[in-house]
């Protein structure tokens, strides 16, 4: 009896551990942020989302998109000339927070991107406003073109450099960040200044300054490049890219907690990341079972008749996968022209089409019966049609007889008659 109560002891507490952790390992991912999303660069599957089509304020984080028109109109030599507009920006400026610099003095674009990525500088970006597009108000205009463009469709730009605290229509969503965040990524000279922890820069007639990258996580845990930013409206803002054994995560977390350390939203960040990382596909329809049955009309005998209906389960040779979250996946069934008597299992007859926002894929479905099946569902007609062939066939072979047998007897008549 003690052996027993022992033994059903040992086994409450085995399944309580094995259900908290189970319990643990499901639990829902907690953010300061008030709004995230986690994106799979490589195939552009949404992994985790959070308020992802709100309307945000994305303070700094814009410009990622400032340096992508700078990137697209001007070389890495040339020469950026330091304006009025950009001499009259607030802290966090070039020129305020690390050295004075004169309206005419110039800078290599390859420095002025660094200030923009790096350091953050307001100031230089209304620099790239004023001598990419004349002035900060066209300049505007190119960068809502550029966010159409990408298909941002959730965004509208105002100011180059995000500072939002005289109006409310300078917005985005978390969504639409993750498409200038894969265009930033894909740019070869944005992707390289945001994987810098430091950089040296100058203007012609100031001295070196060594400007050191916000982002607190660069070089952490795979984390190769990314974007602050905070106003007062906006909170805490970042955007990052991770790169883990080979696999693309980008990361978006706004509106997070500006505490005095500044750390949460950083902290934040990570807690996505290593989410996402972690997180694991659920199965839409299961490989080898069927995602949809057709119905094809064929006739019994082909050309001839009579005509029926055959159900045709399709079903897919591999596993159709998401990530569940907010987005609902769509999928898409095309099996067209489907030639009954041509059916094999192991030749596809369409495609489903998956979808979840910018993620898609297509996956070949095949037949689970063959035409050895309509064979089968009819052998009481070929049957009853072989049984009719050999009879109308054996009185053919008959009438065949008998006309030989006729002509033979006339044969014999005409011989004797000659003779």
């Amino acid at each position: 009896m003690k052996r027993r109560n022992r033994l059903l002891l040992f086994a409450l507490v085995f399944t309580l551990a094995f259900s908290t952790t189970a319990f643990a390992a499901v639990k829902p991912l907690e953010l300061i942020g008030k709004a995230a999303i986690s994106v799979d660069i490589d195939t552009n599957e949404i992994i985790y989302t959070k308020n992802i089509d709100n309307k945000m304020y994305p303070a700094s984080i814009t410009k990622l998109i400032t340096a992508l028109i700078l990137a697209e109109n001007k070389k890495s030599t040339d020469n950026l000339t330091y304006t009025k507009t950009a001499k009259e920006q607030p802290a966090f400026s070039y020129n305020l927070n690390v050295h004075p610099v004169a309206i005419g003095d110039t800078m290599s674009a390859d420095n002025v991107m660094d200030g923009l990525l790096l350091y953050s500088g307001n100031d230089i970006a209304y620099m790239i406003a004023d001598n990419v597009g004349g002035n900060s108000a066209d300049f505007a205009k190119m960068m809502n073109a550029k966010a159409a463009a990408l298909g941002m469709k959730g965004s509208h730009f105002i100011t180059p450099n995000g500072l939002d605290d005289i109006n409310d229509q300078h917005f985005t969503t978390p969504y639409d960040l993750t498409i200038l965040g894969r265009a930033a990524y894909k740019n070869e000279w944005v992707k390289k200044s945001m994987a810098k922890k430091t950089s040296s820069i100058k203007s012609a007639k100031g001295p070196s300054a060594i400007v050191a990258n916000r982002n607190k996580l660069l070089g952490v845990d795979g984390n190769i490049g990314g974007k602050t930013g905070y106003t007062l409206k906006a909170g805490r803002c970042l955007i990052s890219v991770y790169e883990r054994n080979g696999r693309h995560i980008l990361g978006v977390v706004m509106n997070s907690e500006n505490d005095a350390k500044d750390t949460k939203v950083f902290e934040d960040m990570q807690n996505l990341i290593d989410f996402s990382y972690a997180s694991k596909k659920e199965v839409l329809h299961q490989k080898n079972t069927a995602v949809k049955t057709i119905s094809v009309h064929y006739k019994v005998i082909p050309f001839i008749g009579p005509e029926r209906t055959v159900n045709i389960p399709l079903e897919s040779k591999e596993d159709v996968t998401f990530y569940n979250n907010d987005i609902k996946p769509q999928t898409i069934i095309k099996a067209d022209s489907i030639n009954a008597w041509k059916l094999n299992k192991e030749t596809s007859v369409g495609t489903l089409e998956f979808k979840q926002r910018d993620a898609q894929k297509s996956y070949k479905l095949y037949p689970t019966i063959s035409k050895s099946t309509l064979i089968k569902d009819n052998i009481i007609i070929y049957t009853i049609v072989t049984i009719l062939l050999v009879v109308v066939l054996g009185l053919i072979v008959l009438l065949i007889s008998s006309i030989g047998k006729r002509k033979n007897r006339h044969s014999r008549r005409m011989d004797f008659k000659r003779r």
